[in-house]
């Protein structure tokens, strides 16, 4: 779940769009009290957050959220119309991952996404689990019920992809970008053929890889 903190109703709806149809659950609030209530629900794996708001501002809410070890380390790209070498310094002074200035494109947005979220998942841990199964960055292996399986390189990082984001489907064209990228000639098949071989080489564990029908494929233990 990502979610967008943007007063401009057309700037927050186009974004929220655009993350969905690149395959993301995304919300959008109008001001810093919305999003806090929403947050005490959820906490979402990114935000965009706009500095110029009602009520309280970006960076009283960046502020506030790097003050609580719930947020710390809660990814964070400020989406502002201050573009001003100074407005960035206070910005990622201030703890803020990254920094967008409007106007901006909605694929150098989704660009930015997804680079954070990738740099920030790795951060997280150096082992990947579920249900038994373990992925070791470090040391490129997989175990399963301590037994190591021997995977292909595009295997491990399918695999990987899979185990970063559990319980969440993730589409055909987000793993194809992902894994072999949107500059190569891949076939839908080479995925469906690595989905297959990922199966057979877990065994009784390979239905924790599940097909979600015209859409894609997730990992996960509750399915």
């Amino acid at each position: 779940m990502i979610y967008c903190v943007e007063d401009d109703a057309s700037i927050r709806e186009l974004v929220v769009y655009t993350l969905q149809a690149t395959g993301y659950e995304a919300q959008g609030f109008a001001d810093g009290k919305a999003f806090s209530a929403a947050l005490a629900e959820q906490k979402p794996q990114l935000v965009l957050l706009d500095i110029m708001l009602p009520g309280e501002d970006g960076l009283q809410i960046l502020k506030r959220l790097r003050a609580n070890r719930n947020t710390a380390d809660l990814p964070i790209i400020m989406v502002t119309a201050k573009g001003t070498e100074y407005d960035k310094v206070i910005g990622l002074d201030n703890g803020a991952d990254d920094y967008l200035a409007k106007p901006f494109g909605m694929m150098e947005l989704v660009s930015r996404v997804k680079a954070l979220l990738r740099r920030t998942q790795r951060d997280v841990s150096n082992s990947l689990t579920c249900d038994g199964l373990v992925l070791n960055r470090d040391t490129h292996r997989v175990h399963l019920d301590d037994q190591e399986i021997l995977l292909t390189h595009k295997e491990f990082e399918l695999l990987e992809y899979l185990l970063e984001n559990k319980n969440i489907v993730l589409t055909r064209d987000r793993i194809l970008d992902r894994i072999w990228g949107y500059s190569a000639e891949v076939e839908t098949r080479t995925l469906d053929v690595h989905i297959r071989s990922l199966r057979q080489k877990l065994g009784a564990k390979g239905d924790l890889i599940e097909t979600v029908r015209g859409v894609g494929y997730r990992i996960g233990e509750n399915q």
